[in-house]
């Protein structure tokens, strides 16, 4: 195989681009130490080394920044890493090692997400939200039998106490307001309309 050429990528990183074999970008500090110039012939195992060793152990640092920073989806992780512009071998690789350390869990986050929100979230606004997050529903189901215990029409009248509407004296324009208030929360129809 040979380097064909090499692409500046901006903030010291340096994509270099190979005639059979996936591109890969180091930082130029790196190319330079290995004296890599196009064209020249690049063997085997110095592409394994560069791939494996340098971007692979990359990859993986990077999954554990970034989860050190915020709990994530496995979704919501893949993505940033594939804005990286990371080979996606490297991305799966460095998520198996992530959740083999439990350092990613869907279940825990919808767990917790749960938790956070069922009080001023609807059942169904939870889980639109989850699925944005790309976790699967099998999931977002399981989680929401364990962690959700709230009654919706009580939380539409929690909401409704702490916005101080008061059905008997509001105006059809607070009627309105509150309607599509309790509709971007998520509460079915239905519900909104025997609370209101």
């Amino acid at each position: 195989m040979e380097l064909i050429e090499m692409a500046d990528r901006g903030k010291g990183l340096v994509q270099l681009i190979f005639d059979t074999a996936e591109p890969l970008t180091l930082y130029y500090s790196e190319v330079k130490h290995l004296c890599l110039e196009p064209p020249m012939p690049v063997n085997e195992q110095l592409y394994h080394a560069l791939y494996d060793e340098i971007l692979g152990k990359r990859v993986t640092k990077r999954a554990m920044y970034l989860l050190q920073k915020m709990d994530r989806t496995e979704a919501q992780l893949r993505a940033k890493l594939l804005d990286n512009e990371y080979p996606e071998e490297l991305i799966e690789r460095a998520i198996a090692y992530v959740k083999s350390y439990h350092y990613i869990d869907d279940a825990r986050y919808a767990g917790n997400y749960i938790r956070t929100y069922k009080e001023t979230k609807s059942r169904r606004r939870l889980q639109q939200d989850l699925q944005q997050r790309g976790i699967d529903e099998s999931t977002i189901a399981l989680a929401l039998e364990e962690e959700n215990d709230t009654n919706q029409s009580e939380l539409i009248q929690r909401l409704l106490e702490k916005r101080r509407y008061d059905p008997q004296t509001a105006t059809q324009k607070e009627k309105q307001k509150m309607y599509r208030f309790l509709l971007g929360r998520g509460f079915l129809m239905s519900d909104i309309m025997r609370a209101l």
